[in-house]
């Protein structure tokens, strides 16, 4: 077994009532579907808290090169959300609330760019969960609670699906690595333990990927798609 960090539990909560009550004053809004829809059933939406057009229905995850996200007419209620956001002293490149509906199935899966070592990452703040949520990630089960912050490294296998009775919501927040983040990071593990993997990924999802690689267009997704041998292929 390698050493390497599939996931972090941070030593920091946050209070439960008042993400859920930033939560109750959006719950009717817009949830758009997510657009990944070759890799889950069921119902998995999204409403973005802060966007590069500042409306919350533009829930893509990435940034194009020098484009800066901007609140959205939800954030701009949600004064702990707010609160939460800028504790947190890195640049953002996508803020989403994500809804996985009861009954609904997102299938193993691997994103890419957001390990550590690739200098961008993904943190996750459950509001909404249950006992009966199984997120996967690399063969073992990550039970994450109300009010927690999680580092996923989603570029090992994962999948979550949601078994219990109520629908499942967490704070997702997209950022970029910098000196701030290296302290909160390597504070809980060492630097040593973030390296980048070999990518192998299977024919069927290979068109899929390279779009989002393409819409992605940052620099660690460009060097992936150079991997893929894309540009010679051109």
């Amino acid at each position: 077994m390698d050493n390497l960090i599939r996931s972090i539990k941070f030593p920091i909560t946050f209070d439960v009532s008042k993400l859920q009550n930033d939560l109750d004053k959006i719950i009717g809004g817009n949830w758009i579907d997510h657009y990944n829809t070759f890799v889950y059933s069921g119902k998995w939406t999204s409403i973005a808290l802060m966007s590069k057009t500042g409306k919350s229905d533009v829930i893509n995850a990435h940034l194009e090169m020098n484009e800066e996200l901007v609140p959205t007419e939800i954030l701009n209620i949600c004064s702990y959300f707010q609160e939460i956001l800028d504790g947190f002293l890195f640049e953002k490149t996508a803020v989403r609330l994500l809804k996985l509906d009861i009954g609904a199935v997102v299938n193993p899966h691997k994103d890419f760019c957001l390990g550590y070592e690739d200098g961008y990452f993904r943190l996750h703040i459950p509001i909404i969960t249950n006992s009966e949520v199984e997120f996967i990630l690399d063969d073992k089960r990550i039970i994450m609670n109300e009010g927690e912050c999680w580092y996923i490294d989603a570029n090992f296998t994962h999948s979550v699906a949601n078994r219990g009775k109520q629908d499942r919501i967490h704070l997702v927040i997209d950022g970029v690595r910098n000196d701030w983040s290296d302290a909160m990071f390597y504070k809980e593990a060492a630097r040593e333990r973030f390296i980048k993997q070999e990518r192998v990924i299977a024919e069927p999802q290979t068109e899929q990927i390279i779009a989002e690689l393409l819409r992605m267009n940052t620099p660690a997704a460009q060097n992936i798609l150079k991997d893929l041998g894309y540009f010679s292929k051109k």
